[in-house]
C-alpha cells in the first residue's frame, strides 16, 4: 500500500483541478520578467479604411478628365460614394481598379477590397476577411519590429520579443523598472504636422459645431487648451530621419530636434511657403505639443519641436521618433515578474 503525505494530496489535487479547467493564467509560466500587449484591431482597419478613403480621393482627383463625386465616406468596414454623372461611373471603377487589384500576402494574393456596384452610382469598397486578417497580421509584424528597436536603443540586455495567442510577449529579465518600460514600448509615436483651422471659432467646435475635415485636438496642459485642426497631415513622423532631444542655447528648455528625408523636406516647405501667417499643429499621439505661427518659409529640413518638456520626456519623445511609431494601439495586458 502506498502511503501519501497531506501536502503531496493537496498538490495532487491542484495538478488534477489545473488539467480539468485549464490554467488561470497561461503566462504564470514565463520565467523572468516578461510584458504583455494586445494590438488594437479595430484601430488596424479603422486606419486603413482611412488610407482607403484618402486614396480613392487622390485617384479620382487625378483622373483626366476629372471624376466628379460625391458622399465619400467610410461606413462600417466600407468605403462608399456616389457618381452623379452616369456617364463617368465606368471611368471612375476603371480609375479605381487598384483598389480591387489582389495584394501579394505571403501565402499568395489576397483582395483586400471588394466592390459592389449593384446600386447604380453607388461604388462600395468593402474590406474582405482575407484583406482584415492581411492587415492585422502586417500590423502585429510591424509592432514586433518597433518595439525591438526601442528595446535596443534602450540598452535592454537580452530581451526577447515573440508572437503569442495571447497577444505580443516581451521577455526584459533585466529591467528593474518594468512598468515604465510597459509605457514606452505602447506609446504609438505618431507625429504629424496640421494646420489649425481659423475658419470656425474653436469653442464652437467644441459644442459641436466643427466643420467638416477639421476635429478638435488638445493639449497635455492642465486643463487642456482645444484646438481646431485640419484633417490632412501635411508631413508625417515616416519622413523623419533622426531625433535627439538637445538643449535650446536661447531658451534654455529642451527641445526634440530631427531631419526630415527629402520628400519630407519639400512638403515642408512647400506648406509653408503657402500658410504664412497660420498657426501650424505638431501632433503626438493626437495631442498638440504645440501650434507655433508659421514666419517663413522652412527650406531646410532640420526641425525643433518645443513643448515644455523635461529632459527625460525630451528623450523619450526622441527615441520614439528614432525607432518609428507603432501601427496601431497597445494595450499592456499584464506585466509580471
Amino acid at each position: 500500500m502506498v502511503y501519501l503525505s497531506r501536502l503531496k494530496v493537496i498538490l495532487i489535487g491542484l495538478a488534477l483541478i489545473s488539467m480539468v479547467f485549464g490554467a488561470p493564467n497561461v503566462l504564470a509560466a514565463v520565467p523572468g520578467a516578461h510584458i504583455l500587449f494586445r494590438l488594437d484591431t479595430d484601430q488596424v482597419k479603422s486606419r486603413r479604411l482611412e488610407a482607403m478613403r484618402d486614396q480613392v480621393r487622390t485617384l479620382l482627383r487625378d483622373a483626366e478628365p476629372r471624376i466628379n463625386y460625391s458622399g465619400l465616406v467610410v461606413s462600417g468596414l466600407t468605403v462608399q460614394l456616389r457618381i452623379g454623372d452616369p456617364v463617368q461611373i465606368e471611368a471612375a471603377k476603371a480609375a479605381l481598379k487598384a483598389v480591387v487589384d489582389p495584394i501579394a500576402g505571403k501565402e499568395g494574393p489576397v483582395q483586400e477590397f471588394a466592390l459592389d456596384d449593384s446600386e447604380r452610382g453607388l461604388l462600395k469598397f468593402t474590406m474582405t476577411d482575407a484583406g482584415a486578417k492581411y492587415r492585422t497580421y502586417a500590423a502585429l509584424t510591424q509592432s514586433i519590429e518597433v518595439i525591438k528597436n526601442r528595446l535596443n536603443e534602450l540598452g535592454v540586455a537580452d530581451p526577447a520579443v515573440q508572437l503569442t495567442d495571447d497577444g505580443i510577449l516581451v521577455q526584459a529579465p533585466g529591467v528593474a523598472d518594468l512598468h515604465s518600460l510597459a509605457h514606452t514600448l505602447a506609446r504609438q509615436g505618431r507625429l504629424s504636422f496640421q494646420l489649425v483651422d481659423t475658419s470656425t471659432p474653436v469653442n464652437d467646435a467644441v459644442n459641436g459645431q466643427a466643420p467638416a475635415g477639421s476635429t478638435v485636438l488638445y493639449t497635455q496642459d492642465d486643463p487642456p487648451v482645444p484646438y481646431l485642426v485640419e484633417d490632412r497631415v501635411l508631413v508625417s513622423g515616416e519622413s523623419v530621419l533622426g531625433a535627439e532631444a538637445i538643449r535650446d542655447s536661447s531658451t534654455e528648455q529642451f527641445v526634440v530636434a530631427f531631419r526630415l528625408d527629402s520628400k519630407g523636406t519639400q512638403r515642408f516647405k512647400w506648406a509653408t511657403t503657402r500658410n504664412i501667417g497660420r498657426p501650424f499643429a505638431v501632433i503626438l499621439d493626437d495631442q498638440v505639443i504645440s501650434a507655433p505661427i508659421i514666419r517663413e518659409p522652412i527650406e531646410h529640413g532640420t526641425v525643433q519641436i518645443s513643448g515644455n518638456f523635461t529632459a527625460e520626456s525630451a528623450r523619450e519623445l526622441a527615441l520614439l521618433f528614432r525607432t518609428g511609431a507603432l501601427p496601431a494601439r497597445l494595450t499592456i495586458v499584464e506585466e509580471a515578474r
